[in-house]
């Protein structure tokens, strides 16, 4: 193990250093942000270092700015490749994996511009492949040394309350992904609490605890409140269920929601950020449009070729306030896929598909003329997915809370589409509107720009 090889002196620093620290799952992303603009720039040291050893700072000046250049492709191709998301962070076979592909991407995007931009000044080729070797051959220490040193030395201490599924999901969560930094101390059902009241403040001082995680109900426990009220200080923090959930989730668990949830956290005007939105939606969808012509005529010969009937396919799906719209689609299905009137759900392999439709929806092309439904201001980049009126109309009795996704205006693509497989079932509707909910409340264009460079990479790695 990598542990073994760590000099004591280092741990012992460490453990020095995060004692009595937690650190937040941002700032995790932040350090290894940090440590992976390091690493990029100490292998390419270690490359000069030893190709040219005796002019060193002539040679490190002379690549230090193309390398720069292409750093921020590097960190944006991790970024795609969820190589910052805490799921994969313990170095198990998920992470090597996208290590891999990130690994592939990075080498052939470097090429392509060492050798088609010549003005950068250098065409590295032996260098090149050496540096890469070199880096990610470190990134793999360090991520383990991350692992070890961060998460197991700078971890908050847990009480968990409650018996809800939800509660269960964390508790089984926690467990089961140790880099996420935290530690279950002390497990507490809620309707035995009384019982455990007595012993709280001692548990909360000897174990150490950051954290309290409580049901909403436990709120109204005076006798709690009291308890926790003693133990105010700065070290302690108390969150419900569903705020834990969402933080380590990323969705809302609408089993633990009220009404009064969406009073707090929906009723926020975002004006500014509405109007900024819909100037880069306009402009990035007329850009796109023009570039992408020729593939557009190219898709419709296809079609008219291979396929009987129109190319552009038209449909009613409801928008923001509930407010019906046409989107487009090139068509992917047969003419006669609902001659029965009756609406179904569009599955993965679906057999209403025509061979050319088939491709089509593979590659996502079939997406393409909603840049139309874009510029018409019926859709956004970034949203919840528009549904048909049919199944809404279902779905609304079914699953609770189901209007609110029409707050806001839909999109080509969302953080349900990037974080949860297809759906095409009322279970599926249901886990698909609580990211939904999340993206609502969270909105922001880093998120967008998350969404955007996650959906980018489903698309290139052409999913079933």
């Amino acid at each position: 193990m990598l542990s073994k090889k760590i000099p004591v002196y280092l741990i012992n620093f460490i453990n020095f250093l995060t004692s009595s620290m937690s650190i937040s799952l941002k700032a995790k992303k932040i350090i290894l942000l940090l440590g992976d603009i390091a690493l990029f720039f100490g292998s390419l040291s270690i490359l000069i270092y030893f190709r040219f050893p005796e002019n060193f700072n002539r040679n490190f000046s002379l690549h230090f700015i193309p390398f720069s250049i292409i750093l921020p492709i590097w960190l944006i191709a991790f970024y795609a490749s969820s190589l910052y998301e805490y799921k994969i962070l313990k170095n198990n076979i998920n992470f090597l994996t996208n290590l891999a592909g990130t690994a592939l991407i990075s080498t052939l995007v470097s090429v392509f511009i060492f050798y088609f931009f010549p003005l950068l000044g250098i065409t590295p080729k032996t260098n090149l492949f050496i540096f890469i070797a070199v880096f990610f051959s470190l990134e793999i220490i360090w991520r383990e040394i991350f692992n070890l040193l961060i998460n197991r030395h700078a971890s908050e201490n847990i009480i968990l309350i409650g018996e809800s599924q939800s509660a269960k999901e964390i508790e089984e969560f926690i467990r089961e992904n140790p880099q996420f930094g935290y530690r279950l101390k002390i497990r507490l059902e809620d309707n035995n609490l009384k019982k455990h009241l007595e012993n709280l403040e001692k548990n909360l001082s000897e174990q150490k605890i950051h954290l309290i995680i409580i049901p909403e109900n436990i709120k109204k426990d005076l006798s709690f409140v009291k308890s926790i009220y003693k133990r105010l200080n700065l070290n302690l923090e108390v969150k419900s269920v569903s705020e834990f959930y969402e933080i380590i989730f990323q969705k809302v668990p609408l089993s633990e929601i009220k009404e009064t949830w969406f009073l707090e956290n929906l009723t926020r005007r975002r004006t500014v950020f509405e109007i900024t939105k819909r100037f880069y939606d306009f402009s990035l969808a007329l850009l796109l449009l023009i570039f992408l012509l020729p593939l557009y005529l190219l898709i419709i010969i296809f079609l008219k070729i291979f396929s009987r009937g129109p190319s552009i396919y038209s449909q009613k799906r409801i928008g923001k306030n509930e407010k019906e719209f046409i989107l487009y689609k090139f068509r992917s299905m047969k003419v006669d896929a609902e001659a029965d009137g009756q609406a179904r759900w569009a599955l993965p392999k679906d057999p209403r598909l025509t061979k050319i439709g088939a491709i089509l929806r593979k590659t996502h092309l079939d997406e393409l003329p909603q840049l139309l439904n874009i510029l018409k201001g019926n859709l956004s980049f970034v949203g919840p997915r528009p549904e048909r009126l049919e199944f809404i109309k279902e779905l609304k009795e079914l699953i609770p809370y189901y209007e609110t996704r029409h707050l806001i205006k839909p999109g080509v693509t969302g953080w349900a589409q990037v974080n949860y497989r297809y759906g095409s079932s009322v279970e599926d509707a249901y886990e698909k509107l609580q990211y939904e909910l999340f993206y609502i409340k969270n909105r922001s264009f880093a998120l967008d720009l998350s969404i955007i460079l996650k959906t980018l990479k489903t698309v290139f790695a052409n999913p079933e």
